[in-house]
């Protein structure tokens, strides 16, 4: 199977999933895995890669990282706009998706190839195609950028 697009939710893939909040209500930081990086900055020459994130109070702080740093497409989709976002994004046969969540189920179940972090919520692991054996924000996007080169016949050096 040839896979032309690789989206991924942001908190609890990207990032551990955690969502500091301070005093005023707002999340200040998010923590992001370094490996990961190097995974994306690879795989980004051959398949389209894009994020989501439902998370608008930290937007800013995903935006910083996801967009403005690393340089990838990133969107707001709402959990249960996420299924009917990522099929009008093209041939759900030809889209990997990661995610985490219960709201991510039904989108693993129906695209070409589903991935799932090592500490998704259960319903999210048992729709998923493939688990990892990391956690996100630990190095799971890394490893699941591996599988896929590895899926897709891509030497490299990882």
């Amino acid at each position: 199977m040839i896979y032309k697009r690789f989206i991924l939710d942001v908190d609890g893939v990207m990032t551990d999933g955690k969502l500091y909040w301070d005093a005023m209500g707002q999340k200040p930081f998010k923590a992001f895995g370094t490996y990961d990086t190097d995974g994306l900055k690879v795989l980004r020459e051959y398949i389209d890669i894009q994020f989501i994130s439902a998370d608008t109070v930290g937007f800013d702080v995903t935006a910083s990282r996801v967009r403005d740093y690393l340089g990838f497409p990133l969107t707001i989709v709402k959990e249960h706009e996420r299924l009917q976002w990522v099929v009008s994004q093209g041939d759900k046969s030809e889209t990997i998706f990661m995610g985490d969540g219960p709201h991510d189920a039904a989108v693993l179940r129906t695209v070409g190839f589903g991935i799932a972090p090592a500490q998704s919520y259960i319903t999210a692991r048992r729709s998923a195609d493939y688990v990892t054996q990391t956690a996100g924000g630990s190095g799971a996007v890394m490893e699941a950028c591996v599988m896929i080169m590895n899926k897709m016949g891509i030497n490299h050096d990882f």
